[in-house]
């Protein structure tokens, strides 16, 4: 109603006596039911509508139910009672929901280093995040995982990761070669770096005796020694031909020696995969004649292997990433990007002019 209107209709209501008050509001009344009957039938109200009605009427009591028009009085009672449970509540904003970016974090330092909430709390306060205990648990518990985890010593992923740069593994590579007494067994044994995946080729030989073995560890000792990590680990699978004599001399200079439980190939997953790639690209397509011959295929392929192959473990680059077409090979250049062969062209690498 136009404030024109009501200011002069209040002042009439206050200046009145009870019985012309009675009158004025029979008139409102009967007034407001003419209106009523040339509006529709239902009326939709906004929430601050109600609430003014509600404001209004609820000190009248039962007597609204004679008054009101708007809206039948059942309605009026169930938007009184609805408001009575919302009451208090109105305007309570609640502790603010913890930022998704602080909330990876936590996730990333549960997952990354087993740690339970307390130890992840005091290392976010150290990036000026502070987050109470609670808040950390729900939210390691709407991840799946465990806020008090227990402390172990961990898995033998987590030990190669750990040792990773000093870790090499060991294995032999066998093939059946022809020489003058017929077809008797080679042995091949080679290092591989878990980190970098070089390989450093031992041995070739059709007798690996002990001796022989205890010397490919004193040659090994000195190679270690120009390795940039140290100390140097060594791990290597139940094969009788790593002999307590071998083992003897690597540990005498510092070096540890692991020996992996029987039929677990997994835990040397790194040297039995070159061992894969060996035979699939190289000595699978060669008959070999004599010892020489095979430590010349078993050379070339670890120069190819350890400077121009790429390695999808690293990142799909080569381990010296040496791209350069002067390393080694028999060079080709018949169109587009000229390339670079070893073995009688078995074996492949493209590069690009420079310059």
């Amino acid at each position: 109603m136009p404030t024109r209107i009501l200011q002069p209709l209040l002042f009439l209501l206050a200046k009145s006596t009870h019985s012309a008050l009675a009158q004025q509001i029979e008139y409102l009344k009967a007034e407001n039911e003419i209106l009523r009957a040339k509006l529709p039938k239902k009326l939709r109200t906004t929430p601050s509508e109600r609430q003014r009605l509600i404001r209004a009427g609820k000190p009248l009591g039962a007597k609204l139910k004679a008054l009101i028009s708007v809206v039948c009085y059942t309605t009026f009672l169930s938007w009184q009672r609805q408001d009575s449970k919302t009451y208090g509540r109105r305007g309570i904003q609640g502790r603010p929901k913890t930022p998704e970016a602080v909330r990876a974090l936590v996730v990333q330092m549960a997952r990354e280093n087993n740690w339970g909430h307390g130890r992840i709390q005091g290392e976010l306060k150290t990036l000026r995040i502070y987050l109470s205990r609670n808040t950390i648990k729900s939210i390691l518990k709407q991840h799946g995982l465990d806020p008090c985890p227990k402390h172990t010593r961990g898995n033998w992923v987590d030990f190669v990761r750990r040792h990773a740069q000093t870790l090499w593994a060991c294995d032999f590579v066998s093939k059946k070669i022809l020489t003058q007494s017929g077809l008797v067994d080679c042995f091949l044994l080679f290092f591989i770096n878990v980190a970098t995946r070089r390989v450093h080729l031992a041995g070739v030989t059709v007798n690996p005796s002990e001796e022989w073995m205890a010397q490919q560890a004193r040659n090994l000792c000195m190679f270690f020694e120009e390795q940039e990590h140290q100390p140097i680990i060594v791990i290597h699978d139940r094969d009788k031909k790593f002999t307590p004599r071998f083992t003897h001399i690597l540990e005498s200079n510092d070096h540890r020696v692991i020996k992996l439980p029987a039929r677990s190939p997994n835990l040397n997953a790194y040297a039995e995969r070159w061992v894969r790639s060996l035979r699939s690209e190289c000595l699978n397509h060669f008959m070999v004649f004599g010892e020489g011959h095979m430590r010349h295929l078993a050379e070339t392929y670890v120069d190819f292997y350890n400077e121009v192959r790429p390695h999808q473990g690293i990142g799909n680059v080569p381990i010296g990433w040496k791209r350069a077409h002067g390393q080694g090979g028999q060079v080709h250049d018949v169109g587009g990007a000229p390339y670079r062969t070893w073995l009688g062209g078995l074996l492949k690498t493209y590069y690009r002019e420079t310059g």
